[in-house]
Parts: structure tokens; sequence; C-alpha cells
């Protein structure tokens, strides 16, 4: 029990802390190697930036785990680098039908999809993607600053609203699963990083000691369900994938292509 305690007290915060970069470095690199990001879909950062700004003006009212706001700052960063990696290396308009290999992403590439009002997140420059960071930061402290902050319901506000902003990340790729009937392009590296890190954090969120608000663990509860039906998700239609190809040797080259790509997007090599 006691050693239990010393890594819920000091392991999981280190844990925490360090997650964002074990999470994403991996991307970040292999956008980087490729000189492309086609497949990868610009949500990500999205709304973990968003989600994070609001955990840490949420952490001025409420003051909650230390360790959770340095998470959410390390995050910041992680994720602003994965956007200016991702912008930089965004593919030509004609670039189409490449293979989708991260979660919450469109049907043909970073710029796809539906269009939005004003094209938001869609732009063409990345000037606007920045501005409008900056612009939301500097709105959230503006406020800050007024006796609106003063107020328990918009504090619990901000942070309600920035941990269900990111507990609904997985939500896109279980409904992408769904329509496709099958989770290719989807990394397994990403999976086994949401479903190691969710349990680490709602087991820290209950077993700390520290004062952890009941916003942080409705919404990990959630995030952490989302995750393990990925992971059920994942098995199901990978293990249909796995039944052997008819002998023919048309179709035995076929399966060996097949199966050749669906490596590749899971290395992301």
């Amino acid at each position: 029990m006691n050693l239990l305690s010393l890594i819920i007290d000091y392991g999981a915060p280190i844990f925490l802390i360090t997650s964002p970069l074990t999470s994403y470095a991996d991307q970040i690199i292999s956008i980087h190697r490729s000189r492309t990001s086609a497949g990868f879909s610009l949500d990500i950062p999205l709304i973990m930036l968003v989600a994070s700004i609001l955990k840490v003006f949420y952490w001025f009212g409420e003051y909650y785990s230390k360790a959770l706001l340095g998470q959410a700052l390390v995050m910041i960063l992680v994720q602003m680098g994965l956007l200016k990696v991702a912008l930089d290396n965004r593919p030509s308009p004609s670039a189409r039908n490449e293979v989708e290999h991260t979660p919450f992403n469109g049907t043909g590439g970073s710029d796809s999809g539906p269009t939005r009002p004003y094209d938001f997140w869609q732009w063409k420059n990345t000037k606007p993607y920045w501005l409008f960071l900056a612009y939301f930061t500097v709105f959230l402290a503006i406020i800050h600053l007024t006796p609106i902050s003063d107020s328990d319901f918009y504090i619990n506000l901000l942070g309600y609203i920035g941990l269900a902003v990111e507990a609904t990340l997985p939500v896109p790729q279980i409904l992408a699963n769904h329509r496709s009937g099958s989770c290719k392009g989807f990394r397994l590296s990403v999976l086994g990083a949401w479903v190691i890190g969710d349990t680490m954090k709602i087991t820290y969120f209950f077993a700390s000691k520290e004062a952890i608000p009941w916003a942080f663990k409705l919404c990990g509860i959630f995030q952490c369900a989302c995750d393990f039906y990925l992971a059920v998700q994942f098995w199901m239609y990978t293990r249909g994938s796995h039944r052997p190809a008819s002998p023919t040797p048309s179709s035995s080259d076929e399966q060996e292509d097949r199966w050749g790509q669906e490596a590749k997007d899971i290395r992301m090599t």
C-alpha cells in the first residue's frame, strides 16, 4: 500500500506532466521527417490547445493540482509545436486520396471536409491560426481581470467546457471507425498512449490526496470509457483483417500490397 501511495503521489504527477511529449512527439517527428502532414487533421491541436488554455485559466480560480496545471502548460507547448510543423508541411491542394493515419481527420486530408463558417481552422494562410489563439487567450485574460472572474459559476464553466472539449477527442475516431467498418489508418501507438495515459490519469484523480475538482473526474471517466471502446473497436476490426486471402496469385499480391501499406500507416515511417 505504501508503494502504491508513493507511485500515485510522486510517479503519477511526473507521468501526467510528461504525457503530452510521449503522446505527440512521434507525430511531430514523423511529419518533420516525411515533410508532409497529409492525413493529419489540424483539429487535433485546435481541440487540445483550446482545452488546455481554458484549463490554465480555470486553475486561477480553482487552484487545483499543480501537476494538472503543469500538464496543461506542457500540452500547450507541444500542440503549438505540432501545429507549426503540420502547417509548414501541409500538402498541396491537389494532394488528395492520401492515407489517413491519425485520429480526428476528415475524408480527404488535413484541409478537406465540410466547409465551416468563415473557413474556420481551414485557412490557407498560417497567420490566422496563430491570431485566433492569441485573440482567444487575450480575451480570457481580459475577462480574468474583471469581477466576472470572481464568480464561481464562471470559473466552473471554464473548467467544464475545457475538460468537455478535451474529452470529446476520441469521439470522431469512434464514429469514423463505425462508418468505415475498419480502423485502418488509426495508429496503435496513439491508442496505447490514450489508454495508458487516461487510465493513469483517472487513477490519480480518485486516489490522490490533492484536491481534484469533479469536473476533471467526470470528464476523465467519459474519456477513459471512449478509449477502451476504441480499443475494442481496434481488436474487432483488425481481427477480421488477419483472415487469410484466397490462394490465387493476383489476390495474394493484392493482399501483400495492402498489408505493406497498412503496416506503414501504423508505424508512420
